[in-house]
């Protein structure tokens, strides 16, 4: 499995987008300063995904999704390969006993397949959107993970590198 953390929040994220010509389109732009955290711990090989929208970046917080893990991959005997970040590398974590943490290089985000996620949500759920508080941010994110989340083969195209095919 692979796990990381994406900061959303009300600052508005402008892309560019399609309209018919003559049309112009507008895009409302905000920037308040409010953020959540997404956890998400991806299974390529499955196509499964685990997420928890949060408050704060923390290793109470890291320790919250370990739990949901462990109980959704019960069955299992989990490799987790997750970032440097402090929460991950604290001796206060509890680390269930189905599960073992695997640090990547430092600065090397590129080798996190999770980091996709990230990408996914932000160009589908909140890009061009005006975010009235945080309750449309979670509500969006919420919708964005449940979207992924049934989509098994979606999730398996954004996030099975090479190097994390191992069998089953």
């Amino acid at each position: 499995m692979a796990e990381d953390e994406g900061r959303f929040g009300r600052i508005s994220d402008i892309r560019r987008c399609w309209a018919p010509k003559p049309i112009r389109p507008t895009v409302p732009r905000q920037v308040v300063r409010e953020w959540l955290y997404v956890f998400a711990a991806v299974c390529p090989q499955l196509g499964q995904l685990t997420a928890l929208i949060l408050p704060d970046a923390n290793t109470h917080m890291m320790t919250l999704l370990l739990k949901q893990v462990a109980v959704d991959f019960q069955e299992y005997f989990i490799v987790m390969v997750v970032d440097r970040a402090k929460w991950h590398m604290s001796t206060t974590l509890q680390i269930p006993d189905n599960l073992r943490l695997l640090p990547l290089p430092s600065g090397s985000p590129e080798l996190n397949p999770t980091e996709h996620i990230w990408d996914e949500l932000r160009e589908n759920e909140v890009a061009n959107h005006l975010l009235e508080s945080l309750d449309h941010v979670e509500s969006a994110l919420g919708t964005g993970i449940k979207r992924l989340a049934s989509q098994p083969d979606r999730l398996r195209s954004l996030t099975n590198f090479p190097y994390m095919k191992v069998g089953l």
